[in-house]
């Protein structure tokens, strides 16, 4: 299983940004698919993150900015990024986990895209 990611960028504060993220390979099926982030000097960190479709989590300090979707014919998620602040600025990674056609669990990391948020 694989993970693309794309869309990272620099954007001026207050500006948006969307990311997007396309799982392939040999995928069965995919419970949860989510954002993560990992600025300089600090732990990677959940941003946002679906479960099933439909169940979505974010962190307190994106809530009402970050909307995740998921498009589960396509395998793709995305992450739509409004009013972003400078303390946004990180590299973002995408994550999937779930089943593969070998009917073992898989949890994968994309490669990361970097957002950064400066004027």
């Amino acid at each position: 299983v694989q993970l693309q990611a794309s869309g990272g960028g620099l954007v001026q504060p207050g500006g948006s940004l969307r990311l997007s993220c396309a799982a392939s390979g040999s995928i069965f099926s995919i419970s949860a698919m989510g954002w993560y982030r990992q600025a300089p000097g600090k732990q990677r960190e959940l941003v946002a993150v679906i479960r099933s479709g439909v169940s979505t989590n974010y962190a307190d300090s994106v809530k009402g900015r970050f909307t995740i979707s998921r498009d589960n014919v396509q395998n793709t998620v995305s992450l739509q990024m409004n009013i972003l602040k400078p303390e946004d600025t990180a590299v973002y990674y995408c994550n999937a986990e779930g089943v593969e056609t070998t009917m073992r669990r898989f949890d994968y990391w994309g490669q990361g895209t970097q957002v950064t948020v400066s004027s």
